[in-house]
């Protein structure tokens, strides 16, 4: 269940930061979407033993919200809403006799235009992004050998990753022998589910814990309102504004980033993001992650826990766990030298939400 997994998770990441329940007055919870029975929420500071608390919510801006969780409890903690705040996010789509994909396949409704495309075949996410691979081939010029060289770079990273949910070498063969999902998205270009959970604490003092602390350096957020339909683009443009806000904040630019962790729910997304958020030049993103810029030994390390391609997938829980194990400078075998700066980056829906953080080890520069 569950709850039973966000327990787990926020007892161990209040033992990692040295404090107690009875440190804690605040919580911030997410879950997956869709309505589910199991599905967590802020019920969970009673089922989690926790005191009395200052602030309670359960946020959601999907697969941003992550991220947004973080930006929340930050902006509590300075206006004085509370101390030390927990960020959990749960979730269990892989259940006896049935799939993630039918789990998924269920989410976001059957009202309106969602009904429409469910009635038509569109269910879940993976035809949905497959119109958007599409069309950004269209605008880039790029092509399915770019969504290959992700997998291939995100697998390699996980390799290195023992809490990655797969670990077996892969190469441009391996890739273009795995099953068509909904053209052009193979199965290897679709995240991987899990059972699982993870949680952060925010605190606006030094904790106890043995455990290098992580600062909140940036922060921003764009959501572009899009229209579906013409003459404007339907799927690209705004997200850019997140990360500019979050690296003034941060008194920081792009080329001072040492890790970047991508919210990639599939492969064509670390390609849009990268190109989206100015971290490469337009319609060059393919090119990029094709050279091994983005894979271990890379000068622009993305998502090097695997992401959820190779890695598991929580949501935007994902790239930010890797960012602190990155930063903390505990990755082992995929541990990028000296990483002390990241960006994590969050998306929501169709490409409609973008938050963001910029995280360093020193808490001003």
């Amino acid at each position: 269940m569950p709850v039973d997994l966000a327990i787990e998770a926020v007892a161990g990441a209040l033992a990692d930061a040295g404090l107690t329940a009875r440190d804690v007055d605040g919580l911030l919870v997410n879950s997956s979407q869709g309505v589910r029975p199991d599905r967590l929420g802020v019920a969970l500071a009673r089922q989690g033993g926790l005191g009395d608390l200052r602030l309670l919510e359960h946020v959601e801006i999907k697969g941003a919200t992550a991220v947004a969780m973080i930006q929340r409890a930050v902006l509590a903690i300075r206006a004085g809403l509370a101390s030390t705040v927990v960020c959990v996010f749960a979730d269990a789509p892989l259940r006896a006799g049935g799939t993630s994909g039918s789990t998924y396949a269920h989410s976001g409704g059957s009202d309106g235009a969602r009904g429409l495309e469910r009635a038509s075949g569109v269910l879940g996410s993976v035809p949905t992004y497959a119109l958007l691979a599409s069309r950004y081939f269209a605008v880039s010029g790029g092509d399915p050998e770019d969504l290959c060289a992700v997998a291939v770079s995100t697998r390699a990273w996980a390799l290195g990753n023992p809490d990655a949910v797969v670990r077996k070498p892969l190469d441009a063969e391996g890739y273009f022998a795995s099953r068509m999902i909904s053209t052009p998205l193979r199965v290897l270009d679709c995240a991987r589910p899990v059972n699982g959970a993870v949680a952060l604490v925010v605190s606006g003092e030094a904790t106890p814990g043995p455990a290098p602390r992580i600062h909140v350096r940036g922060m921003g957020q764009a959501h572009p309102m899009r229209r579906r339909r013409a003459p404007g683009e339907s799927w690209f443009g705004g997200g850019r504004a997140a990360v500019d806000g979050a690296l003034a904040m941060a008194g920081l630019t792009r080329a001072d980033l040492d890790v970047v962790e991508l919210y990639d729910p599939f492969s064509v997304v670390t390609l849009l993001l990268l190109e989206e958020y100015g971290l490469v030049e337009p319609g060059q993103a393919g090119k990029v992650v094709r050279s091994g810029a983005t894979a271990p030994g890379g000068d622009l390390p993305v998502n090097t826990g695997g992401g959820q391609l190779s890695g598991f997938y929580l949501q935007g829980m994902t790239p930010l766990a890797e960012a602190v194990v990155q930063l903390r400078g505990t990755g082992g075998a995929r541990q990028v030298p000296g990483a002390s700066t990241a960006l994590v980056g969050g998306i929501g829906g169709r490409v409609d939400h973008h938050a963001c953080l910029i995280l360093d080890l020193e808490p001003s520069r």
